[in-house]
Parts: structure tokens; C-alpha cells; sequence
């Protein structure tokens, strides 16, 4: 398993300094289901705003 997470999503409650992700999980969905092609077709619905 990945030991760092990086994302630049700066205004997620999860991202800290350096792109590091500091979500406990990483949930990640396809646009078609099990078997996304590229990366456009998939999401992180890991995100959280920064309130």
C-alpha cells in the first residue's frame, strides 16, 4: 500500500503541507462503473471542503 498520498487540492480539510493527503481512507469512483479507461473518468470522493 501507497506510504504517501499526494493531492493538490488545497482546500480539502485533508491536504496538508507538501501535498500530502492526510485522509485515514483514500475512496476513489469510476464514471462507468467497475472499469474507468482514464484517469478523467474517475473521482475522489475522499474530498472534503475547508469550512
Amino acid at each position: 500500500m501507497a506510504q504517501d498520498v499526494l493531492c493538490e487540492v488545497n482546500n480539502c480539510v485533508h491536504w496538508a503541507h507538501g501535498n500530502q493527503c492526510e485522509a485515514d481512507r483514500i475512496y476513489v469512483v469510476s464514471h462507468k462503473g467497475e472499469q474507468a479507461e482514464s484517469q478523467e473518468e474517475t473521482d475522489c470522493k475522499t474530498f472534503e471542503p475547508q469550512h
